[in-house]
């Protein structure tokens, strides 16, 4: 017993070894800049002059600041749109790829290789794709006599370019993540079914689909948290314009803090956001449960 007690202790000992670089990292880069940040949205801290603590007074300011609700609206505007689709085409193209069949892989690889391309890189490709007169959308339209807006100046179609351009670069690893769902769902299931004389839009409603609920949670939540972060297409597509339709928090935060010098305040918009995130994060944990008590 002893020997085993020793052998534990120099077990524990190691895995502490291990994970110190780690937990260090953690705490240098995450924890102390988060509560750098908390003390600052207290200050009205500007970095060229003296820091003096406001208390509350920056979360006040926020409460009439009408351009910072509008950045809110605008991601909420994208989430609605962005999140279906994105669930919604990562499993299609999971379902349609999910065969052992020659070229699958080649396939996969296609789709996944947007999500590897810088944002800003793509982003910038994307501003050529878009452009009213020379770039390629509109001149395919054209061919259909169809005339092309500017995407990326119009108020109606600023917001939609976003979202084309995000979808291009999330959908690849969203589907792996399908992928690796529907391997994971055993196959007698569906042969069971398939004797009962089930259809294919049965095998999917009432085994597919609720098998793949914890995947769908993952990329959902995912889906949230990266639409209230959007910030790199925002910034190099449209800049936040046309009207500040396309502003987002992130980029608001990025103005007020580097532009402005406001680090006080842009720190308790920081906070007001990573808020929204766990909110709207708890929000959708809760609606997976109830979804899946109900089935």
């Amino acid at each position: 017993m002893a020997s085993i007690g020793k052998l534990n202790r120099h077990q524990a000992r190691t895995a502490y070894l291990f994970i110190t670089p780690t937990m260090l990292l953690f705490l240098a880069f995450t924890v102390i800049p988060v509560v750098m940040a908390l003390y600052l949205s207290f200050t009205n801290y500007d970095v060229v002059s003296r820091m003096d603590f406001v208390g509350v007074d920056n979360y006040k300011r926020l409460v009439d600041d009408v351009l910072f609700w509008q950045t809110f609206k605008n991601v909420c505007y994208y989430a609605v749109i962005f999140i279906p689709l994105n669930i919604l085409i990562s499993l299609l193209l999971a379902l349609l790829l999910n065969f052992k069949r020659l070229g699958v892989k080649l396939f996969r690889t296609m789709n996944y290789l947007p999500t590897l391309t810088s944002a800003v890189a793509a982003a910038t490709v994307w501003i050529w794709l878009l452009h009213p007169e020379f770039g390629l959308i509109n001149n395919i339209l054209s061919y259909f006599g169809i005339l092309g807006p500017a995407w990326l100046a119009q108020t109606e179609t600023a917001m939609f370019s976003i979202i084309m351009v995000t979808l291009w670069q999330s959908v690849g690893s969203n589907m792996v993540i399908y992928i690796a769902g529907l391997q994971g769902v055993p196959d007698y299931l569906y042969e069971s079914a398939k004797l009962d004389g089930a259809t294919a839009f049965d095998r999917f409603r009432f085994i597919t689909w609720p098998q793949l609920r914890p995947t769908t949670f993952l990329v959902s939540t995912m889906s949230i948290i990266g639409a209230l972060q959007l910030f790199d297409q925002a910034f190099v597509l449209t800049q936040g314009g046309p009207g500040n339709v396309t502003k987002t928090p992130v980029y608001l935060i990025y103005q007020q803090g580097f532009n402005q010098l406001q680090m006080g305040y842009a720190s308790a918009q920081a906070f007001i956001l990573a808020i929204a995130i766990l909110i709207f994060s708890f929000i959708n944990m809760r609606v997976n449960k109830s979804e899946e008590s109900i089935v």
